[in-house]
C-alpha cells in the first residue's frame, strides 16, 4: 500500500502584470526616503535577481477561496472521485479572503469551510480547516494528510495551496513586484500502487528568524493608509535559506532509503530564481556533486511568487504537459521543498 497523489489541479489567473507595468510606481526605501535610481534600473535589477518577467493577479471579483475552489474542483475531477468521499480538506494560505479594494481580511469561516461549501459537500465527516505555515503551507498540508491516512483516520484528502498576494502588497515597496496570485490542489489517498510519499521533514526556526517576513505599514510616510502589507528582510531570508534548506533536503533524502543519483526532479517553492538555484546547488554540493541540468523546473519567470500555490501549481503544470521540456514519468523519484514565513522549512521525497 502507498499514499499517493491521485489527482491534481491548479488555477492561474488571467490578469498578466508585466514588469514594465511598474514603471509608474513611486518606489521608496523602508524609511520613506526616495530611491535615487530610476524605475527602469530598479526593474532591470529586480529581473536579474528574481528571474521574474511577469506575474498573475486574480480577477477583481474573485478571492482566495474562489481560486482554491477552482483548483480543488480540477483535482477532484482528475482523481475521478466523489467529493463526498473526502475525509479532510486542508487549505494552506496566509491572508484569508481579501476582496478587491477592501482593507480587512476575512477568515471566518475558514477558507477550508468556504471551499467545502462551494464544492457542495454535505457529509459532516469531511473535516475542513486552514493551515497557516507560510509558503511551505501546501507541503505541510500534504504531510498532515499523510499522517491522517497512516493513522487510519482518513482515506482521501484534498490539500490546497491558494493565495492572492496582490491584495497585500505595498505599491511603494520594490519587493511588491515579487508577489502574485494562484492556487494548486491535489487529492492524496491510499492506493495499492507502489511509491507515493517516502519520507518528509519539517522545521521551524524562531529564535532570530520569526519575523523575517511580517506585516508592516507602507513605505510612504505621507500616506494616510494604515493597512498592513507583506514585508520581508530579503537578505536575511536569502542567507537563512542557503544555510538551512539544503541540510533539510539532505536529511529528507538520506532517511528515504534512496540516493542522490535516484532523484529526477526537485520541485522547490518559486521564491526567487537565484535563491532557488543557490539552494539546489548547495544541496548537491553536500554530496560533492554539481547540480544536474533540468533537475529544477521553474515557473517564476511567468507566474511570480504565489506563496503556497507555487509547488502544487508547478506539479500540476508538469503533469498536464503545460511546462515545455519538463515531464515526470512513472517511477520517478522527486522532491517537494519549500521555505517561508515562520521561518518554516519542509521537504517531501515522493515516488511518482
Amino acid at each position: 500500500m502507498a499514499i499517493k497523489i491521485t489527482g491534481t489541479g491548479s488555477y492561474v489567473p488571467d490578469v498578466v502584470k508585466k514588469n514594465e507595468d511598474f514603471n509608474q510606481n513611486e518606489f521608496l526605501n523602508t524609511d520613506g526616503s526616495s530611491i535615487k535610481q530610476k524605475n527602469e534600473v530598479i526593474i532591470q535589477k529586480f529581473k536579474a535577481i528574481t528571474g521574474i518577467k511577469e506575474r498573475r493577479y486574480t480577477e477583481e471579483h474573485l478571492t482566495t477561496s474562489d481560486l482554491a475552489f477552482y483548483a480543488a474542483k480540477k483535482a477532484i475531477e482528475d482523481a475521478n472521485i466523489n467529493p463526498e468521499e473526502l475525509d479532510y480538506i486542508i487549505v494552506g494560505h496566509n491572508y484569508g479572503d481579501i476582496k478587491h479594494n477592501t482593507e480587512q481580511s476575512d477568515t471566518v469561516p475558514s477558507i477550508g469551510s468556504r471551499v467545502k461549501h462551494l464544492l457542495g459537500i454535505r457529509s459532516p465527516k469531511c473535516v475542513a480547516y486552514d493551515l497557516l505555515f507560510g509558503c511551505p503551507g501546501w507541503n505541510q498540508g500534504v504531510i498532515h494528510a499523510s499522517a491522517f491516512i497512516k493513522a487510519g483516520l482518513a482515506k482521501k484528502c484534498l490539500i490546497i495551496g491558494a493565495e492572492t498576494l496582490s491584495r497585500v502588497v505595498d505599491k511603494h515597496d520594490r519587493d511588491s513586484m515579487i508577489y502574485s496570485d494562484g492556487a494548486g490542489a491535489v487529492i492524496l489517498e491510499e492506493t495499492k500502487e507502489e511509491g507515493g510519499i517516502i519520507n518528509q521533514v519539517s522545521a521551524t526556526h524562531t529564535v532570530d528568524e520569526a519575523h523575517f517576513i511580517y506585516f508592516g505599514e507602507t513605505n510612504n510616510p505621507e500616506s494616510k493608509d494604515h493597512r498592513k502589507y507583506i514585508k520581508m528582510y530579503g537578505r536575511k531570508i536569502y542567507e537563512f535559506a542557503l544555510n538551512q534548506v539544503p541540510a533539510a533536503m539532505k536529511a529528507c533524502l538520506d532517511n528515504s532509503g534512496y540516493e542522490i543519483k535516484d532523484l529526477k526532479k526537485i520541485l522547490i517553492h518559486q521564491a526567487n530564481e537565484k535563491m532557488d538555484e543557490a539552494i539546489v546547488q548547495r544541496f548537491y554540493k553536500l554530496y560533492d556533486m554539481e547540480m544536474p541540468q533540468d533537475i529544477m523546473p521553474m515557473t517564476i519567470s511567468m507566474l511570480g511568487n504565489s506563496s503556497v500555490a507555487t509547488v502544487p501549481t508547478l506539479y500540476d503544470m508538469i503533469l498536464k504537459g503545460k511546462l515545455e521540456g519538463q515531464s515526470i514519468n512513472k517511477g520517478d523519484l522527486i522532491m517537494f521543498a519549500s521555505v517561508g514565513a515562520g521561518m518554516n522549512i519542509n521537504a517531501i521525497v515522493y515516488k511518482y
